[in-house]
């Protein structure tokens, strides 16, 4: 009979507008952390930006920058809806000349791209953990989003490696038939 009581309590909180039920633990962890990351991540790419010298990459660094920050504006405003606190933020990277950072200490063209790359696939991955945990269809939507967003993203990322010659494919598998 108790457990009747409980189900009954937790489907009526459960029902309804999205945004009115509580987030559990899982979604609060995940939001954070993603925020968190966010932060981390863009102030990195400020200063990518700065050892970058193709501009189609630049091009390409400073829209993962946008999208990071307008992912955060999302983030924030769900963190603080539901009265959590946000992580700390670092301050935004000085503009650099790429010509005042000396040879053996800067970033190439391919490492960036490289980089960047393996992020945008381990985004995509956490997007979809967080999908996967959520019971909240607005955040499992937003992180949809995000996914697609970023699933795109990955897509120009491809596509510059290739163009450029940065892209070190792995060896390649080549039928060669069988012979009787």
């Amino acid at each position: 009979m108790k457990l009747n009581k409980i189900g009954s309590a937790i489907m009526g909180i459960l029902s309804g507008n999205p945004k009115d039920e509580p987030l559990h633990y899982g979604e609060v962890y995940g939001l954070f952390t993603n925020l968190s990351a966010n932060n981390g991540t863009i102030s990195g790419y400020q200063t990518l930006i700065n050892h970058a010298g193709d501009e189609d990459l630049k091009k390409l660094i400073e829209e993962a920058i946008k999208g990071l920050q307008a992912e955060n504006q999302q983030l924030e405003e769900l963190l603080k809806s539901n009265g959590v606190g946000l992580p700390p933020s670092p301050p935004a990277r000085p503009n650099a000349n790429l010509e005042d950072i000396p040879v053996g200490a800067r970033s190439t063209d391919p490492e960036i791209s490289a980089a960047i790359s393996m992020d945008t696939a381990a985004a995509l991955v956490a997007c979809s953990q967080a999908m996967g945990q959520s019971i909240r269809e607005d955040v499992a939507m937003m992180y949809g989003q995000f996914h697609m967003n970023k699933a795109q993203f990955g897509a120009k990322m491809l596509k510059l490696n290739k163009e450029k010659g940065w892209l070190i494919p792995p060896p390649l598998h080549i039928s060669k038939g069988t012979e009787s």
